[in-house]
């Protein structure tokens, strides 16, 4: 296998924490997204929607998306499981992942920031608005609905970590870099240092990749 991913992306923070639990290293690309290296002909070619992580596996197949390859390798290597084996409890942790990567993380990503700043005329003041609000909001009603389920623990669902917690903890590391105060979601921050105790997490970190700045 062989991953195309930039330090500092939520996603590839994602898929790198699935890839640790599974106890897999596969190759490494290194894709530097604010110099455009996502735009690029040949990794266009790789990955039509210019974005990161892309998965190349062992045949060949090119897998996009980090959830859909988050899932593809929870399938392939099955041991840790990080979706439940029951239907309630994988519509719960496909829920949380999913209100963080479809409903916070494409809206406050580099992509969109940078539309902000170049198409729309927005100054850094406006951009730190956007971002915060729209985080703020995200967080909010996760904090709520995570603080009041018993079938939260020490992880989003129970005491193992699942998909849930891989989106988690990359997006507050990414709020708390932007300057967003967290004092507010004492459930996820709770959550968020428990992982951060786990190999698999804290070597996935931004600043603990070979690429990063």
């Amino acid at each position: 296998m062989k991953v195309y991913g930039y330090f500092r992306s939520s996603a590839s923070y994602r898929l790198r924490i699935a890839l640790n639990l599974k106890g897999l290293a596969p190759d490494q690309a290194f894709v530097h997204l604010r110099r455009g290296e996502q735009r690029a002909p040949d990794y266009l070619a790789l990955n039509p929607e210019g974005l990161v992580p892309a998965l190349v596996t062992d045949d060949g197949q090119v897998l996009t998306q980090s959830l859909a390859i988050i899932e593809w390798l929870d399938e392939r290597f099955p041991l840790p499981r990080l979706l439940p084996e029951d239907a309630d409890g994988r519509a719960r942790v496909r829920a949380i992942a999913l209100a963080i990567a479809c409903d916070i993380h494409p809206i406050d990503n580099l992509r969109v920031l940078t539309y902000l700043r170049d198409r729309l005329g927005l100054d850094q003041a406006a951009r730190d608005a956007w971002y915060g609000h729209w985080v703020a909001e995200g967080l909010t009603a996760l904090e709520a609905r995570l603080a009041r389920d018993p079938a939260t623990g020490r992880f989003c669902h129970g005491d193992a970590p699942s998909l849930a917690d891989i989106c988690l903890v990359p997006q507050l590391a990414n709020a708390a870099r932007m300057g967003c105060p967290l004092d507010a979601y004492p459930t996820l921050t709770r959550i968020a240092d428990a992982a951060g105790t786990l190999p698999a997490f804290a070597a996935a970190a931004p600043g603990r990749q070979p690429d990063a700045e």
